[in-house]
């Protein structure tokens, strides 16, 4: 399919803005910080609480999103994007009150340590001690800890993929369901999407090249899986999945192989791909007419997933 015409019309007024990668990381972070406000601010919930968790680096600042609902409600771990380097609860403020009003659980989102003040492992850590910690600490959420998910977009979804493996592999926090928004699950930055998909459409191939060599330490194992999902050895007894896509995105091509390596491993997975769409979309459902049914899809695949979990 083309290009999306919103699509097309935003990248046209964005121009030759420059890559990420030629500006510095405060720049870019302050950058992702004005760009998440364009679409404007998500939906009024019952409550929206910052507090801190506990965390192998110290205290973890986290965002509680609760929408109307009987308690205990499930709950939802989420992990922003921003390449591991920007980002921020606040960037991502709109995707969690959308996704907590829409999905009707409470939705924890996670300011975990980024790069390159702190480099790989640091946010692995903070993501699953803070996942740990939703898990025992539900009742003082108002959630019910036998129907948790953990979900993220782009490095964000990789955390999401990279939680769920190491809650598998430590015996729990259990999970119900992993939803991965356009997740970076490869590090050697192989697949053909990074190529034809690497110049015009908004994330750059040089961008993930940045956003990487900042995140993982220069001696790190590249198919570590904690650093990418796609080469853990055994993906089999993961919770079931929903992959997004996006037609044009880089990443496009090794979310969906992690998508796939989850099927063929019998765990219960669909890999939506959106046609005409760009990275970033799910976010601005103003901007990009994809996010709207995205958002609804993921929210329904959340519902399903926690009315087939015993509360």
């Amino acid at each position: 399919m083309a290009l999306d015409p919103k699509v097309k019309a935003l990248l046209a007024d964005l121009g030759d803005a420059a890559s990420l990668s030629e500006i510095s990381v405060a720049e870019a972070r302050e950058l992702i910080e004005v760009f998440s406000e364009q679409d404007g601010p998500g939906p009024d919930l019952a409550d929206v609480a910052d507090r801190g968790v506990p965390g192998p680096g110290g205290e973890i600042p986290v965002r509680v999103y609760t929408p109307a609902g009987d308690a205990p409600l499930p709950v939802v771990v989420y992990f922003h994007g921003g390449g591991w380097v920007i980002g921020s609860i606040r960037s991502h403020d709109p995707i969690c009150r959308r996704l907590a009003d829409a999905a009707g659980a409470t939705v924890v989102s996670v300011e975990y340590r980024l790069a390159p003040e702190q480099t790989f492992p640091a946010a692995t850590d903070d993501c699953f001690a803070d996942t740990r910690w939703v898990h025992e600490h539900a009742a003082e959420l108002g959630a019910d800890p036998a129907r948790m998910a953990v979900a993220g977009d782009s490095a964000g979804g990789n955390l999401a993929a990279v939680t769920a493996l190491q809650a598998r592999d430590a015996g729990g926090p259990a999970l119900v369901f992993q939803l991965l928004i356009y997740p970076a699950t490869d590090a050697t930055l192989s697949f053909p999407s990074i190529r034809e998909n690497g110049e015009d459409y908004l994330l750059r191939a040089v961008d993930m090249v940045w956003f990487r060599d900042h995140y993982a330490p220069r001696d790190a194992d590249l198919k570590d899986p904690r650093l990418s999902p796609l080469w853990a050895d055994d993906v089999g007894g993961l919770p079931s999945a929903l992959v997004i896509t996006a037609e044009y995105d880089p990443l496009r091509d090794e979310g969906e192989a992690y998508g796939h390596r989850l099927q063929e491993a019998g765990v219960a997975t669909r890999v939506s791909r959106y046609a005409g769409m760009i990275h970033g979309f799910f976010g601005m459902p103003t901007l990009f007419p994809g996010a709207g049914p995205a958002l609804q899809e993921a929210s329904s695949a959340l519902r399903r997933a926690f009315a087939s979990s015993p509360s």
